[in-house]
């Protein structure tokens, strides 16, 4: 049973893997590729690491895969986030078929500023106040 388990598990992480490294090749922008490789690849990992503790049965192994599989959890989704958006804020662009884009107008090149639409209706309603 052992054996089927590590098996399922090892072959589910390196499919995720894989799809990870199709859509590396296949998708069209940098944005959507740093998605794909973030969200798949970390569960792939997170899978075949799971077989490994699974495989060496060891409560120290064990210990290590879960502290590495933590750590990828809170590192993967950061650095991906910080990559794409150092990526827009020096101008890499998006796919030509992208419908919207969240961070239009609200990003100021000379101050390096980032507002948000709460910070806009706070200043339109702190300047038109209807009393």
């Amino acid at each position: 049973m052992t054996e089927i388990t590590i098996f399922i598990l090892s072959s589910l992480g390196t499919l995720f893997i894989l799809l990870a490294a199709i859509g590396v090749v296949k998708m069209p922008d940098l944005y959507l590729r740093i998605s794909v490789t973030t969200k798949a690849a970390t569960l792939g990992i997170g899978l075949i690491l799971v077989a490994a503790a699974f495989y060496f049965n060891d409560s120290s192994i064990t210990a290590r895969v879960l502290a590495i599989i933590l750590f990828m959890l809170l590192t993967a989704p950061v650095g991906a986030h910080m990559i794409g958006r150092a990526s827009y804020f020096t101008g890499v662009k998006m796919w030509k078929k992208s419908i919207l884009d969240d961070l239009e107008g609200q990003y100021d090149p000379k101050t390096h500023k980032l507002s948000s639409e709460d910070q806009k209706s706070l200043k339109k309603d702190s300047h038109n106040p209807e009393e």
